[in-house]
């Protein structure tokens, strides 16, 4: 558990990747489903972009301690 205490921005940056992974096959499905009049209710692009913004920040955060040792 010392592991995960101390590298929270990583588990969180994966977390957040995770989710934008997810999100962007989502949004993939959207667009390639048969019937264009079957409207969902997920904003799938809002989830990927936001959700790929913070895996970016919080992974650069990881690997900034990472390399400057901490």
């Amino acid at each position: 558990m010392e592991y995960m205490s101390d590298h929270g921005a990583f588990i969180a940056g994966l977390a957040a990747a995770i989710v934008a992974a997810a999100a962007w096959y989502g949004d993939r499905r959207r667009v390639r489903r048969k019937h264009p009049d079957d409207v969902g209710f997920m904003p799938w692009t809002t989830l990927f972009f936001w959700s790929l913004l913070a895996a970016v920040l919080l992974l650069g955060a990881a690997a900034q301690e990472w390399f400057s040792g901490r």
